[in-house]
């Protein structure tokens, strides 16, 4: 499995004809392209999910699940802003 962050229209090549472009989205949604061959066969997980009734079957199918949290290693550190006011002080 691998795990990319990408940028609005890069894309990944599979192979040598197979191009995916990221064309952007919204915060639960990402648009993508997808250039292959037409001998390539590209179906969506649901497509495929709906296709299957046995449910010993659908059991087998892989799943994929967004990680709810970022490791904090992969996260940009956040700069501190720290206020110095100086003033009368009145006792």
């Amino acid at each position: 499995m691998l795990r990319l962050t990408v940028s609005t229209e890069e894309y990944l090549m599979i192979g040598d004809n197979v191009k995916i472009v990221f064309l952007g989205g919204t915060k639960n949604h990402l648009r993508i392209m997808v250039d292959a061959p037409k001998d390539v066969n590209i179906v969506r997980s649901t497509v495929l999910e709906n296709r299957v009734t046995d449910p010993e079957e659908k059991a087998k199918l892989p799943k994929y699940y967004a990680e709810p949290e970022t490791d904090s290693k992969y996260l940009k550190k956040k700069k501190s802003r720290v206020v110095i006011t100086h003033g009368n002080l009145e006792d």
